[in-house]
C-alpha cells in the first residue's frame, strides 16, 4: 500500500466522520503501523494538494490538511460502493457514454482509469456503459454525450460483454483466501495499532474491486457468485475490527 492510497483510505474510512481534517503529525502517526515513513506521507500529501484533493489548514495541533469538496464527493461515493450505504437497486436501465476521441495518450489512459473507477465498462473504444450515472462525471469533464437507455435483449449478455465476469469471480476467490489469512494472523489480544493495520489492509484490498465490480446486479450474475461470500466476509470482519481501529485513530488525533 503506497502512502497516497493509504491517505485516501484513512480519510474515507475514519476522518470523513471526524471533521475530514487532521494535523500532519497525526497523519504521520496514523500511517506508521502500515510501515509508511514520514517523508513518504509528506510527499503524498503534497501530491494530493496539487491534484486538488487536500487543502492546507491551521489546526490547534499544528499545520494540517482538510479534504476539498472534490475529495468529499469521491470519498462519499466510494463509501456507498464499498459498504453499500444507501445504494439504490438497479433500475434496469443503463447509463451510456459516447466519448469523443481523445488524441493525447496519457489523457486517454487517465480517462479510462477514471471511468473504470466510477463503475463504467467499455463496449468499444468510445462507448462505455454503467449501471447508473456517476455524480463525478461533470468534475471529470468527460468529452462526449450521455444517455439513459434500455437494452433490447438479455441484459445478462450485455453485462458479460462489458465486464469480465470470470476474471472478477476469480479475483473475489483469491481475495477471500488471502483476506482470511490476513485476519487469521491477528491474535485475540492484539494491540489496537496492529488491529488498525490489519483492518486498513483488509479495506484497501476490498476497495481495489471498485475498479472491477461497480456493484453488479445480483439478478444478472451467475449462480453461486463468489462476490457475495467475499462481501459477507468483508462486512463482518471490517465491523468486528472497527472499534479497536477507531480507538487507535482517536488516540492519535488528539495526542
Amino acid at each position: 500500500m503506497n502512502a497516497r492510497a493509504a491517505l485516501f483510505d484513512l480519510f474515507g474510512d475514519h476522518l470523513r466522520t471526524r471533521g475530514s481534517r487532521a494535523s500532519v503529525a497525526a497523519l504521520v502517526r496514523l500511517l506508521s503501523p502500515l510501515d509508511i515513513a514520514a517523508p513518504a506521507v509528506r510527499t503524498a500529501i503534497s501530491r494530493m494538494v496539487r491534484q486538488g484533493w487536500l487543502d492546507p489548514v491551521r489546526l490547534p495541533q499544528g499545520p494540517g490538511y482538510a479534504v476539498t469538496p472534490k475529495c468529499e464527493r469521491r470519498l462519499d461515493e466510494t463509501a456507498v460502493r464499498v459498504y453499500r450505504r444507501g445504494a439504490a437497486p438497479w433500475s434496469g436501465r443503463w447509463h451510456v457514454l459516447v466519448l469523443e476521441p481523445v488524441r493525447d495518450r496519457a489523457r486517454r489512459e487517465r480517462l479510462r482509469a477514471d471511468l473504470a473507477f466510477l463503475g463504467y465498462a467499455p463496449l468499444s473504444e468510445t462507448t462505455w456503459i454503467g449501471l447508473r450515472p456517476s455524480p463525478e462525471l461533470d468534475a471529470l469533464r468527460v468529452p462526449g454525450h450521455r444517455f439513459e437507455s434500455a437494452y433490447e435483449g438479455d441484459p445478462r449478455d450485455l453485462l458479460a460483454r462489458a465486464w469480465d465476469l470470470d476474471g472478477i469471480g476469480s479475483a473475489y476467490e483469491d481475495w477471500l483466501a488471502s483476506a482470511a489469512d490476513l485476519v487469521g494472523s491477528l491474535p485475540e489480544d492484539a494491540p489496537d495499532d496492529r488491529v488498525f493495520a490489519i483492518r486498513s489492509r483488509l479495506v484497501h484490498g476490498w476497495r481495489n474491486f471498485l475498479f472491477r465490480d461497480p456493484g453488479l446486479p445480483a439478478e444478472l450474475l451467475p449462480p453461486g457468485w463468489p462476490g457475495e461470500k467475499a462481501r459477507t466476509f468483508f462486512e463482518q470482519e471490517a465491523a468486528r475490527l472497527l472499534p479497536a481501529a477507531a480507538a487507535f485513530v482517536e488516540r492519535n488525533l488528539t495526542t
